[in-house]
């Protein structure tokens, strides 16, 4: 099975394709300052970008794992979900972590074709 990696950073490629499913690695927000709610919106926004580099939109995300670094805000980053998502949400893992260097939460999904 082939596979396409696309939007290189110096550590990793951004989405890799294979078969029909694409990956997006690990996505922090750009003003890891801000509160939980606005940090998700801005991962959200980010990972559509990229799907969209490849030719895909939010609809085609099937998981989610995301990793916070405080279960007490999961509400907030609930409701940016929810709002992102409507109906069509993917299945999500969510795990508490101790630290992310910073950011609050950061979200890695699977996509498919």
């Amino acid at each position: 099975m082939a596979i396409k990696r696309s939007i290189r950073t110096p550590i990793q490629n951004r989405v890799v394709e294979t078969g029909n499913l694409a990956f997006v690695g690990g996505v922090v927000a750009d003003d890891t300052t801000q509160g939980m709610g606005p940090q998700t919106q801005n991962i959200l926004g980010k990972i559509e970008g990229y799907l969209g580099e490849v030719g895909l939109d939010r609809k085609a995300i099937v998981a989610a794992q995301i990793f916070v670094t405080d279960l007490k805000l999961k509400k907030e980053m609930d409701a940016v979900w929810t709002g992102f998502f409507g109906e069509e949400m993917p299945t999500r893992a969510t795990v508490g972590v101790a630290d992310l260097g910073g950011p609050l939460i950061e979200i890695v999904v699977t996509a498919s074709r």
